[in-house]
C-alpha cells in the first residue's frame, strides 16, 4: 500500500478543482477517456450538478463521488452513477495529473474506494465499464478483484460517444471475501 493516500466523500470545497479537471481537458484528453467535447456540460452546469448531488442523502443521489488524496493535495477522483441503491452502481476512476499516473496510486486508492461505495451505497455489486483503448483503468480493475464480464458496444453515459467497453464486475460477497479476510 502506498503511504499518504486518502479517500473522503467530495466535499463542497472540491468542486472547483473537479470542474477545472473537466473544463480544461484537452480534446485529447477526453478522447482518451472515451468522452466526446461536443457533449460536455459548461463549468457552470458541471458545478451546480454537482453542488446538488452533495447535498441529497445517499439514497437520493443519481452520482456519488469519492476525492483521492496523495501526500494532502487533491489529485483525482472516483464516483459512481447509474446507482440503484441497495443493488448496483458504475463506477468512473480519475486521476487528475498525468504525471501521477503509472505510479502505482490509482490502484490503491481504487482499493480504498470500494469498501466505501459499498458500504455507503448498501451495494450489491459494483460495475465499472472503461473505454476499451484505455488501458489504466482496464489493467487496474483485475489488480483490485474485478472480474472481466464481457466487451461491448454502447454510449456509456450522456458525455460519451459511441464505444467498445469493458465490463468489469465485483459483487459484495468477492469484495468483502477480498478485503475482510
Amino acid at each position: 500500500m502506498i503511504r499518504d493516500i486518502q479517500v473522503r466523500e467530495l466535499e463542497k470545497r472540491d468542486l472547483n478543482a473537479i470542474c477545472d479537471y473537466w473544463s480544461n481537458a484537452t480534446e485529447a484528453s477526453l478522447i482518451a477517456m472515451g468522452a466526446n467535447i461536443k457533449k460536455m456540460p459548461t463549468r457552470s452546469q458541471f458545478h451546480s450538478m454537482l453542488n446538488h448531488q452533495i447535498e441529497l442523502s445517499l439514497k437520493g443521489k443519481n452520482s456519488y463521488a469519492l476525492v483521492w488524496e496523495y501526500k494532502g493535495n487533491t489529485i483525482g477522483h472516483s464516483n459512481v452513477n447509474q446507482i440503484i441503491y441497495g443493488s448496483e452502481a458504475k463506477m468512473h476512476l480519475h486521476i487528475w495529473n498525468q504525471n501521477l499516473r503509472k505510479k502505482g496510486l490509482g490502484q490503491n486508492l481504487v482499493q480504498l474506494s470500494i469498501p466505501m461505495f459499498f458500504e455507503n451505497l448498501k451495494l450489491k455489486t459494483l460495475y465499472c465499464e472503461p473505454y476499451a483503448e484505455n488501458p489504466a483503468p482496464n489493467k487496474t480493475l483485475p489488480k483490485v478483484g474485478f472480474k472481466f464480464v464481457k466487451k461491448y458496444t454502447c454510449t456509456p453515459g450522456s458525455i460519451n460517444f459511441r464505444q467498445e467497453v469493458n465490463q468489469y464486475r465485483i459483487k459484495r460477497s468477492e469484495y468483502r471475501d477480498m478485503y475482510f479476510l
